[in-house]
């Protein structure tokens, strides 16, 4: 057997770490300095780092740093370049936050960023700061931050059990697998001293400082806790180092404890040893059982008592898993090799002697080939092992079929061998023979083979060999030919049966991922979560056989049913207290678990990163687990792929939110910046001309007035007709239009906006009537008119011209201005989008080309922009389509 580290895959890179390595490639590099408690000097040791940096070359900034009054951190400071705060107003206060945007565009090197755990002031991209330093090492930065234990999410809890202190601001675990951890620690004595002296806080807070959170006993625990978690990180960075390069051995920097479950009477007993050895060594440590292929005939006994060992092991603390492999030594060894284990904790059968000749000693085994690994062997009971000895597992010594078939195949050879007796020799005769015992072997396993390799030598004997027709040999060369006949016979049923167990591995395997790959692909393309949901319960609930129920949280708070495999199942008040519990803290609750087990139903959390998006409930009439163990591992890949379909509908609903506060913003902007420009210019010129009025009106003053107040009322008329576009409430009254009568009232409603500017109308007067609603295209030529005089040189001419263009007529406004920046000419139809094409104060909202689109698409044209061919200046041109086109005058209005 292969030694552990050493097997034919322990050379190979694993792809996943492959992958993970891959994924760091172009981000930043995360470090993070870690400390047991405020004050142990953790933004000292990153600024004299990150200046140590600096003095090599780096280019280095202080995205945000907290001194906290400390004149020796504030010391530190002054060699940096410091990015400054950006304000954020709340609650009638300023709060200075990091500014995020400000570092992206400086782009250093290496960004010093401290108190990772922080929240940020409501209004920020990011509600945590742990997330801005996610964006800055997308960008490519490398980053140095600081956090206490006690902010680590997954210690959040055991902190608070002894120090009385629940803290709010917490980091997800994930960040710290992927930084490297440097721990900033000094004794408890010293820190102790540290506050006293008024080095962490002032003294009216350091004195409730101490008899509180800083006591000796508490500063103790946060200080191994720290150390541990970062032994932990650095031994997990180490084994990904190491997979990915391929690299045999066990690497014991820290120690990983196995122990290997069987389906026998008394493996909780193992895994309570397994956890004593864990809590001993303080390593990490996985129950595992080895599917083999005897584990399809286990009982439904065996499988209840297989779910509550691994239930027992994973409320002691440790992973579970389930791994198939052709026999439980090859499989342990393969568990050890991909963990780096170094501790086993086995059990051992009291086994009788023939029965160790015959089958040898899994445990002899191990400790012969996996001389890298602590063994620890513990005996199993011998009353409990005697009554399993005893009990035979069903289809153990093959089946009538079987046997019956594999009779009349070595009989089929026998009458096949006597046809042909005449011309062949009796070593072919003997080869024949073997043919019935591979494919007894191959179909009906190793004891139907054997049982053929025993029947082919005696027919061989019987009807061949002198003297025929007995048992007898006469010639001693033939009982030769019979032992080797019967030797070749069982290493031949032998080898079949190991290639046929590896082959009902490698289709259940197969069979595994096809049902992993169809399921997905089935939800994949969904839009829409409800209907996601049901089909989730649906497939599940096929696939295992088990009835499926899915829990959400309402907006309300409350945790309801989304979707059930049977809309008929209903949950009394114990299983919607499991299925809350395994809501709010992410573990396994009801059924099968360690956790209110009175429910019928087992539920399982469904996580994207670290939030619970839903629960999954399964209940069955099996005892024990409503899932079988060799089912879990196929559960909860459903379940991983289910929570990424949820996780990728919930951010679509979270993009469409994020899409509508943007327009709403961008929509808010704009009236704003209309209130200030659009309405206050014409209402200070009306103001203006009203006061003139009291020494006498004249012709230019009511002129004045009547233009600026037209401009005002097409300013609210543009927002209004904007506001019809975004709400869908246009309606068209679609009539037989003259292009020329169209062009020429527009011009002269548009006489104010065009003043300055000739007007020169190139409508020929025998175009065909379009198709179009009045109004709708009135408004449009006044856009474009207007648009053409704000943009247009004073003193130069203004043309529309119609033509009748292959089918199609096109009516083009022309200006002598700026024109359009090459490559953007589509973004002037976008809502409040302005491309300023000269230095020229030009006003407007951006809204009148965007309503010109709106109104051309509701009526079937189109709207295109470009440069005049001569370069000096835009053109806007109104597409009729053919269809649009008046053949035959019509005598009433088409509606």
């Amino acid at each position: 057997m292969p030694m552990a580290g050493s097997g034919p895959d322990a050379g190979r890179p694993d792809p996943d770490a492959l992958l993970r390595t891959a994924a760091q490639e172009g981000r930043g590099r995360l470090k993070i300095f870690l400390g047991a408690a405020p004050g142990v000097g953790k933004t000292y040791e990153m600024l004299s780092e990150g200046a140590a940096r600096k003095r090599d070359g780096v280019d280095v900034v202080i995205g945000v740093v907290e001194t906290h009054g400390r004149a020796e951190t504030e010391a530190l400071i002054r060699g940096h370049e410091v990015v400054d705060r950006r304000d954020m107003p709340h609650e009638g206060r300023r709060l200075s936050e990091m500014d995020l945007d400000a570092i992206l565009t400086r782009a250093p090197r290496l960004a010093l960023v401290d108190e990772l755990a922080h929240s940020n002031a409501p209004g920020s991209r990011h509600p945590k700061r742990y997330q801005d330093v996610e964006e800055l090492l997308a960008a490519g930065i490398d980053v140095y931050s600081t956090v206490n234990i006690q902010h680590v999410e997954s210690l959040n809890d055991v902190v608070a059990s002894f120090t009385r202190v629940r803290v709010r601001e917490t980091v997800p675990d994930r960040i710290l697998e992927l930084a490297e951890i440097e721990v900033v620690d000094i004794p408890p004595d010293e820190l102790i001293d540290r506050l006293k002296a008024g080095k962490v806080y002032l003294p009216a807070e350091a004195t409730r400082a101490l008899d509180h959170f800083f006591s000796k006993s508490n500063l103790s625990a946060l200080r191994e806790l720290a150390l541990r978690r970062a032994a932990q990180a650095v031994d997990a960075r180490m084994l990904d180092d190491v997979r990915a390069l391929g690299l045999g051995g066990t690497w014991a920097g820290g120690d990983r404890i196995v122990v290997a479950i069987s389906e026998l009477p008394g493996c909780d007993t193992l895994v309570r040893a397994a956890k004593r050895v864990a809590d001993g060594l303080r390593g990490p440590w996985t129950a595992v059982f080895i599917e083999t292929p005897r584990a399809a005939h286990f009982t439904d006994d065996q499988h209840a008592r297989i779910a509550r060992t691994m239930t027992l092991a994973t409320q002691l603390g440790g992973a579970v898993a389930t791994v198939p492999a052709e026999n439980v030594v090859a499989g342990i060894q393969s568990v050890l090799r991909d963990l780096r284990a170094t501790q086993l904790v086995l059990g051992k059968s009291h086994r009788s002697r023939w029965f160790e000749l015959r089958h040898g000693s899994i445990v002899d085994r191990l400790v012969r080939d996996t001389p890298d690994v602590t063994v620890h062997v513990l005996p199993m009971p011998q009353a409990v092992a005697t009554r399993q000895r005893a009990r035979a597992r069903p289809g153990q010594w093959g089946t009538r079929t079987g046997y019956a078939i594999t009779t009349a195949m070595v009989g089929g050879v026998t009458a096949i061998a006597s046809a042909l007796f005449q011309i062949l020799d009796l070593g072919n005769v003997a080869l024949l023979y073997l043919l019935p015992v591979m494919a007894a072997a191959s179909l009906f396993g190793l004891r139907t083979g054997l049982y053929a390799g025993i029947a082919s030598s005696l027919a061989y004997n019987f009807f061949f060999l002198p003297p025929v027709g007995t048992l007898s040999v006469n010639n001693p060369e033939n009982i030769v030919s019979i032992f080797v006949l019967l030797g070749i016979a069982v290493a031949t049923s032998q080898l079949t049966a190991r290639v046929r167990a590896q082959a009902d591995l490698a289709a259940t395997s197969a069979r595994t991922n096809a049902i992993l790959a169809g399921f997905l692909r089935r939800i994949a393309g969904v839009g829409d979560r409800d209907v996601a949901a049901q089909m989730i319960c649906d497939d599940v609930g096929r696939l295992l056989d088990v009835q499926v129920v899915l829990l959400a949280r309402t907006q309300g708070g409350d945790l309801a049913i989304l979707a059930a495999s049977d809309p008929a199942y209903r949950l009394d008040t114990m299983d919607h207290a499991a299925a809350g519990w395994a809501f709010d803290t992410g573990s396994p609750a009801g059924r099968g678990s360690g956790t209110l087990t009175a429910s019928e139903w087992l539920f399982q959390p469904m996580k994207a990163g670290e939030r619970v998006l839903a629960v999954l409930g399964v209940a069955s009439d099996r005892a024990g687990s409503p899932v079988r163990p060799d089912q879990l591992p196929l559960l909860g890949s459903l379940i991983d792929q289910s929570a990424l379909v949820l996780e990728r509908l919930r951010l679509q609903v979270e993009m469409r939110d994020v899409d509508v506060v943007r327009t709403r913003d961008r929509l808010r902007a704009a009236l704003l910046s209309s209130v200030s420009h659009d309405l206050r210019t014409p209402l200070t010129a009306v103001i203006a001309a009203a006061a003139q009025l009291h020494h006498g009106a004249t012709p230019d003053l009511i002129g004045t007035i009547e233009s600026e107040a037209q401009r005002l009322n097409r300013f609210v008329a543009n927002l209004l007709d904007m506001a019809r576009v975004e709400a869908g409430a246009l309606k068209l009254r679609i009539e037989a239009t003259d292009l020329s009568d169209a062009v020429t009232g527009a011009a002269h409603d548009a006489r104010r906006a065009l003043e300055g500017h000739a007007v020169r109308l190139d409508v020929p007067p025998d175009l065909p009537l379009v198709r179009a609603d009045p109004q709708l295209l009135h408004h449009c030529l006044l856009n474009l008119l207007d648009n053409a005089g704000r943009y247009g040189e004073p003193g130069t001419d203004i043309v529309i011209e119609g033509r009748n263009h292959f089918g199609e007529l096109r009516l083009t406004v022309l200006d002598h201005g700026p024109g359009l920046p090459p490559g953007r000419e589509d973004e002037v139809f976008e809502t409040f989008k302005r491309l300023e094409g000269s230095d020229r104060a030009i006003g407007g909202t951006g809204l009148g080309l965007a309503i010109v689109k709106a109104f051309a698409e509701a009526m079937g044209m189109t709207v295109e922009a470009s440069n005049r061919p001569d370069g000096n200046g835009a053109a806007f041109v109104l597409v009729f389509p053919s269809d649009l086109i008046v053949r035959d005058l019509p005598t009433e209005s088409v509606s």
